[in-house]
């Protein structure tokens, strides 16, 4: 299975000291700094390789946005990232469906929740 060139997650609930141990277990990162309002980075390592992280608190309806500028991550796509991260943090995690194209509903998006409970959803407008 090929590798997205980046993972971007969406998470209901990022609260800080549980999304760092999680980030150093995954990416041996070192804690969020902040990076201007509302924003967190640092920079975690997979396979030798960096791997930029950026937090953006209340990204889409009160979701935070983490974003791995790297291909190079322990995960293939943003859905499998999605899975490890509902459990780690137990949380409700939203992702992409895959790789969007033209003509493809933007809006369709993946819920995963911990336990793990995953579908499809429109977001905006999936009635949380």
């Amino acid at each position: 299975m090929e590798h997205y060139p980046d993972i971007e997650i969406y998470l209901a609930h990022a609260p800080h000291d549980a999304l760092n141990a999680w980030l150093a277990q995954a990416l041996d990162a070192p804690p969020l700094v902040p990076a201007g309002k509302g924003k967190w980075r640092t920079q975690g390592h997979y396979n030798g390789q960096p791997v930029p992280i950026l937090l953006v608190e209340k990204a889409a309806d009160g979701f935070a946005s983490l974003w791995m500028d790297s291909h190079n991550t322990p995960w293939h796509t943003d859905q499998e990232a999605a899975q490890y991260a509902a459990e780690a943090l137990q949380t409700e995690i939203r992702c992409s469906l895959g790789s969007w194209n033209p003509g493809d509903d933007p809006d369709r998006f993946w819920q995963v929740l911990p336990g793990g409970e995953e579908r499809a959803i429109h977001w905006p407008d999936s009635g949380r």
